[in-house]
Parts: C-alpha cells; structure tokens; sequence
C-alpha cells in the first residue's frame, strides 16, 4: 500500500518503538496522529513530524472512541494503525507474599490487549468507510506482540498472556476484515531499547544484549520501524505474526 499522503494512527506514538514507527511513516509522506497518554512528549512528536497528537487511554471504550473521532475528523480516516502502547509488569502468580493481585493482572490485560483490540475495532470501521486504492485495500491494522507470547518467563504470566491474547487475536481479524480489503498483522520483537531499557544500568543492558545470538546486541526502534514500513507496503502480507528478536529464544527465568 502507498500511504503518501494518506492518514496513520500510531499508540504509544511519544516514544520508543512508536515514535519512531511514526517517524518512518512520516517519511513515506504520510500524515501521522500520535496516540498516546503523555500529552507533553506526545504533542512534541507531532509538532516534529507535521502531525496531530490525541490523548487517549486506549484500554478505556470512551476515551479511544473520542481521540478516534476527532483523529478521523482532523485529518482522515487511517490507512494504517500501528498498536504500540503497553505496559509490562513482573510478578509470579504466587509470591512470597501470597497470589498476585488480580487487579494487577487484569490492568496489564486491559492496557495491551483490551486497548489493541479497542484501537482495532475503531479504526477497522473507520478504513472500512474510505475509499479502496487501485489494488482493492483500504488499510493495514499492526499491533505489537512480545517474543514472551511464546517464551513466556517466570513472572511474565500477565504480560505473556496479554501478548498471547495480540498473536491469536490477528489470524482471525485478518480473515474477517478480508472483505474490506484490511489486512492485520502483528510484530513480536524480543529486547528492544525502549526508554524503560536505556534507564537500566550499562552493566545490565549488556548482559541483556549478551542472550541474543545474532546480532548480539538490544534491538534498535528504528529496525522495528523498518518492519512495519515493509508490512505496510506488501500487500500480499497477512494474517501473520513476525519475530524481530535476532533468534532470541528466552530461558524460564
């Protein structure tokens, strides 16, 4: 799909993977709304690359469906959304203080999947209005997974369960959305550095880098970045959940 021109929907848009996900979109000469709930890192994003921020709390029915609206009115229906909000947490089921708090389970399932899948109904209905390009499409839908959908470690049960939820929720979403020519796909990278990364200590980003086979080092937003801009641009690609993890297989713990 060539989306010069055309209008994407980032989340988590101020920052790490998003903002520079927003950043090679932009220059494909598309015109980028930046989601996300850090208003002050979110509108600077915007201002640098000529696009729109819109507040929001994806996971929440109300908020999303106001920030899409307005998105939708200010610039355009989407041709692509890119799912990139997320919050991690680590927590064992059962710890040394009892079972896990089921609010904390449920906030990073709301947030991850709820919020993506919130995202996805919205915009999906909004690119099934618009016109399709020469080939019959009308849009591509990304979210982000996490290599833990797969290698799940010790206290990553909600976080893997979130992601798990992301990777079966795209098969089934793609063969639906077929009829209005959108195809949906999902990445799952493995260490990335994300500003949650880079605040950790040197020592232990290396040691992080040192489990990834080839190349040995933290993922870069930018090779994330590059992922989605071929997503976006083969239309013969759905349906299918990618690995960016440098063979990174993780251990239990």
């Amino acid at each position: 799909m060539d989306i010069s021109g055309k209008s994407v929907f980032i989340t988590g848009g101020a920052s790490g993977l998003g903002a520079a996900t927003a950043k090679a979109l932009a220059a494909l000469g598309a015109r980028p709304a930046i989601f996300d709930r850090d208003v002050d890192k979110g509108e600077a994003v915007a201002a640098d690359l000529g696009g729109r921020f819109f507040a929001v709390d994806v996971s929440d029915a109300a908020s999303a469906e106001t920030a899409v609206t307005a998105a939708v009115e200010a610039i355009g229906a989407p041709a692509v959304l890119v799912n990139c909000a997320g919050i991690g947490t680590a927590s064992r089921i059962v710890g040394r203080d009892g079972p896990m708090p089921l609010d904390a389970f449920s906030r990073v399932i709301n947030v991850n999947l709820v919020g993506s899948f919130n995202m996805m109904r919205l915009c999906a209905h909004a690119m099934s209005l618009a016109e399709p390009d020469e080939n019959g499409q009308r849009g591509v839908i990304i979210s982000t997974a996490s290599v833990a959908a797969f290698d799940g470690q010790i206290g990553q049960a909600a976080y893997a369960a979130s992601k798990g939820g992301i990777v079966s929720l795209t098969l089934p979403a793609a063969r639906e959305f077929a009829r209005f020519g959108i195809r949906v796909l999902a990445i799952a990278p493995g260490l990335f550095l994300t500003p949650l990364l880079a605040e950790l200590p040197q020592d232990v980003q290396d040691g992080l880098a040192s489990s990834i086979p080839n190349p040995p080092r933290l993922g870069r937003p930018d090779e994330f970045a590059a992922l989605v801009r071929s997503m976006v641009q083969n239309d013969y690609l759905n349906g299918e959940v990618v690995r960016l993890d440098g063979a990174l297989r993780m251990a239990a713990k």
